[in-house]
């Protein structure tokens, strides 16, 4: 068969397999990212261990990325996806066969550490076959695709598994999941990503070792910059993300006064509104890949802190249930969709200012970098929706103007970023 050209079309039949593979892949890791806390948050009430749990489970997904990068420039990407969605095909069947026969919480604490830990060896793959299958002025187009299509996927994924969880519990939920996971690793197979293999000369442990020193040297010493930026990136996963990963699932559920039925769809389709913000995001990263630049980026920073801000609002003032309900939802979205704008600005920016033999490490390393924020989010936000009462606005107040700061404090790294990047043409990534 005959490929497309990427000079004559802009994305190749293989680009958009790996698009496709990833729609599916990412709706079955969603619906399990949202079933397995729902239930022990359900079956322990207990915020503190639902966000104890969250943290502990991001933890192998950081460990794993500078590991997944390394695999990714050193062995064959789509030979990679394909065992890791196998893997992860494997990791839910034994899910099924062990429940009822172990503690739940050991046994979902166990699933989510392996499953976020497959997902961080997964996603640099992904990530470092961009720019192999397009041409370097698609590229934020494709990551604005990748981005977009996948949180179709995670759209779809809250709010079938708040259907089916509310109405038919977490059984149905494990079996489309390894349902994804299966026919996303058949399709995986017939994916050709240019692959140069490159002699191993040595222990692995130690080659290992110096590809992850080569892309920190070029991060910390060669472009300085890239670093930096992924620290204010960071913050929002620290102060923002996190916060309503956390808040969102706890207030609703347990803080708004509905039935245990009704919150946990209202749940559900809240994570829908957040996947459509997502959506939302990645299509006009695309679409207004022309004029966004990065001296935009401190803007996008303060938009993402205002949407916070209103949910501390509606939070003091408002009374009704549902109308606190709307406001979170709604701002959770809009915060979604202006972050992964703001992301896919950054990721595409350092595909084009890393050499092709270091992309996959640096993609790792800066996707780490915003990560390890994460966990430390999550178990903070964990205990203080544990034991605050009154007072659930406080913590959006504080994380949204810490946002403002950090967004006028930091806005000259994105000028000097900008700065670097080759000519006018990739630097609006047209």
């Amino acid at each position: 068969m005959k490929r497309i050209s990427m000079k004559n079309a802009g994305f190749s039949g293989d680009f958009i397999f790996v698009a496709i593979g990833q729609i599916i892949s990412i709706f079955g890791n969603q619906i399990l990212r949202y079933a397995l806390p729902l239930y022990l948050l359900n079956q322990t009430g207990s915020a503190a261990l639902f966000g104890t749990i969250l943290a502990i489970s991001s933890i192998p997904m950081l460990l794993l990325y500078p590991i997944g990068g390394i695999i990714a420039d050193r062995f064959n990407k789509r030979n990679t996806m394909v065992i890791l969605d196998f893997s992860m095909t494997l990791l839910i069947s034994l899910f099924c066969l062990f429940e009822g026969r172990i503690d739940i919480v050991l046994l979902v604490a166990i699933t989510m550490i392996v499953l976020y830990g497959i997902q961080g060896a997964y996603q640099p793959a992904v990530q470092s076959s961009i720019p192999l299958l397009l041409d370097a002025k698609y590229v934020m187009q494709g990551n604005s695709i990748i981005n977009t299509i996948t949180s179709l996927s995670s759209m779809a994924g809250p709010i079938i598994g708040g259907i089916l969880f509310s109405i038919v519990g977490l059984s149905p939920i494990l079996y489309v999941s390894i349902g994804c996971f299966f026919v996303s690793a058949v399709m995986e197979m017939f994916i050709y990503i240019p692959f140069e293999r490159r002699k191993i000369q040595g222990n692995m442990i130690i080659v290992g070792f110096n590809d992850l020193k080569d892309s920190f040297r070029f991060m910390f010493k060669e472009s300085p910059i890239l670093w930096k930026v992924s620290l204010v990136y960071s913050s929002v996963g620290l102060l923002l993300t996190s916060l309503i990963l956390i808040a969102a699932p706890v207030i609703i559920i347990q803080h708004l006064g509905f039935s245990v039925d009704r919150a946990n769809r209202l749940y559900g389709y809240a994570q829908g509104v957040i996947a459509v913000g997502a959506v939302l995001g990645g299509v006009f990263a695309g679409v207004l890949s022309k004029k966004l630049t990065l001296r935009m980026s401190p803007f996008i920073l303060i938009g993402c802190a205002l949407s916070i801000l209103l949910i501390g609002v509606a939070l003091q003032i408002l009374e009704s249930s549902m109308l606190i309900y709307l406001v979170l939802a709604t701002c959770c979205g809009l915060l979604v969709a202006l972050s992964t704008i703001f992301q896919i600005q950054i990721m595409s920016y350092i595909q084009i200012l890393t050499p092709k033999e270091l992309i996959g490490k640096v993609i790792s390393c800066v996707i780490c970098i915003c990560m390890c924020t994460m966990p430390l989010g999550q178990f903070i936000y964990g205990f203080v929706f544990e034991n605050i009462e009154d007072g659930f606005y406080f913590p959006f107040y504080i994380a949204s103007l810490l946002i403002i700061g950090i967004s006028i404090l930091t806005r000259h790294f994105f000028y000097e970023m900008d700065s670097l990047l080759p000519n006018k043409q990739q630097r609006k990534c047209a």
